[in-house]
Formats: C-alpha cells, sequence, structure tokens
C-alpha cells in the first residue's frame, strides 16, 4: 500500500484541534500511532479518543525545552520509538503594524512558532539517527515566503521554520532522514479567529483559486511528507496555496 504508515509512531504538535487534529486523523488511518500533543491536555486527551487506532494525548508546552525533552522521552518509552514529528503548533500573534507591536507579542508568536520546532527536532533527531530513519514536516506559511502587512512576527518565523527546515535536512540527509516544510495559504480553521476580516480578504485575495483551502489538503501534503515513499525529497517547501507563491 503506498504511503503506509504502519507500525510508526508520530508526534504531532498542537493536534488538539484544526489543522494539526486532521493530520493526526490522516496519520491514524494510514497506521500510525499518533502522539496527539497540545498544552491543553483534556481537548488532546478528547480528540485522542475520537480517533482511536491508538492514538494517544500528550501534554506539551513547545515553548518549553524542558518539557519537550520530557514528552519525547515519554512517547519512545509508551510506543518504543519516533518516526515521524509533526511541527504544527503556531500562533497568527496580533494583528497590527510593527510600530504597535510590544516586545511580549513578538516574543510569545517566536515562542511557539520557532522556538518550538527547534527544541522538538533537537529532541527526536537523536532517536531517528539511531534507528537510520526519519521523517519531519515543518508546518510553515505562504507568509514566511512573502509577508504579510500586520503580521510581522508571524511572517517572520515562518521564515524562520523555513530556513530551521533546510539547515537540517542538510544536516543529516545521508542518514535516512527527510526533513521538508509545507507552507499553507490561509487554512478554513479556527485560527482565524486570532486575525481580522480584512486580514483574512487580503490573503483570500491573493489566491489564484479565489477559497481559503481545507484542513484536508494541507494533511494529504504532509501524509506523502511523513511516509516512506517521500524518499529522495528533502529540505524542500510545499506549497498548498492554492496558486499563491510565487517561488
Amino acid at each position: 500500500m503506498f504511503l503506509d504508515l504502519t507500525g510508526q509512531t508520530a508526534i504531532v504538535t498542537g493536534a488538539a484541534m484544526g489543522i494539526g487534529e486532521v493530520i493526526a486523523r490522516r496519520l491514524t488511518a494510514a497506521g500510525a500511532r499518533v502522539a496527539v500533543a497540545d498544552i491543553d491536555f483534556d481537548a488532546a486527551s478528547a480528540t485522542a479518543e475520537k480517533i482511536g487506532g491508538g492514538a494517544f494525548a500528550l501534554a506539551l508546552d513547545v515553548t518549553k525545552a524542558s518539557e519537550v525533552a520530557a514528552a519525547v522521552a515519554k512517547v519512545v518509552e509508551t510506543a518504543g520509538s519516533i518516526e515521524i514529528l509533526v511541527n504544527n503548533a503556531g500562533r497568527a500573534g496580533k494583528a497590527a503594524p510593527i510600530w504597535e507591536q510590544s516586545d511580549e507579542d513578538w516574543h510569545r508568536v517566536m515562542d511557539i512558532n520557532i522556538n518550538g520546532p527547534f527544541y522538538l527536532c533537537r529532541a527526536v533527531l537523536p532517536h531517528m539517527r539511531a534507528r537510520g530513519y526519519g521523517r519531519i514536516v515543518n508546518i510553515a506559511s505562504i507568509a514566511g515566503k512573502e509577508g504579510n502587512p500586520n503580521m510581522v512576527a508571524y511572517s517572520a518565523s515562518k521564515a524562520a521554520l523555513i530556513g530551521l527546515t533546510k539547515s537540517i535536512a542538510k544536516e543529516v540527509a545521508t542518514e535516512g532522514i527527510c526533513v521538508n516544510a509545507v507552507t499553507p495559504a490561509v487554512i478554513r480553521t479556527k485560527i482565524l479567529e486570532q486575525v481580522t476580516p480584512a486580514q483574512v480578504d487580503y490573503m483570500v485575495q491573493r489566491i489564484p483559486m479565489k477559497r481559503t483551502g481545507e484542513p484536508e489538503e494541507v494533511a494529504a501534503v504532509v501524509h506523502f511528507l511523513a511516509s516512506r515513499d517521500c524518499s529522495f525529497v528533502t529540505g524542500q517547501c510545499y506549497d498548498v496555496s492554492g496558486g499563491r507563491a510565487t517561488y
């Protein structure tokens, strides 16, 4: 079976709802045992129960390196290995021009969107390297390529995530580990509640398909990048943007 994930363990962050939940469902359906990681443990538990298929909840604040290390160790203890990591947890941040952004606004977004993936990649890679296999998928954004006005921290953090992806991919390219990023345009999830209608309209009008994307459309691309079929693809950005991407 193509894209079969039977016998593999995946961590998906921010998986209690939205894109993360849909990714967790798709990977589970393909045979993986998924750790539904989220800062909201109750919501993660409810989602894991709904997904079934061996999915289990994992309490995780991705902004704390010590928690990340402990969570990764717990998954290895529980499941025996980690083959797949999907860094999905993210925050849009305050909708305002840079001169109205505080230090706290900036650091809050950076802590979740780039520090979190850094901590998680650093924690899981020794396990993947020891086994000679792994797949890491970082959920970036088209904003990281083009920059969205009034979203300076979000845009900068996602650009950094793309750079992190490309750098790590080269570090482990000969070790059976593929590291890639997915760069969605605006996707129909609850994160849209964090931005204004004007911002949503700005983003949709720049999509040639003239619509928002669906979480399932992102999950389909993640599924390939998380599979063994993704064997000669690493350090890449896969756009899920309805044609918006210009490079």
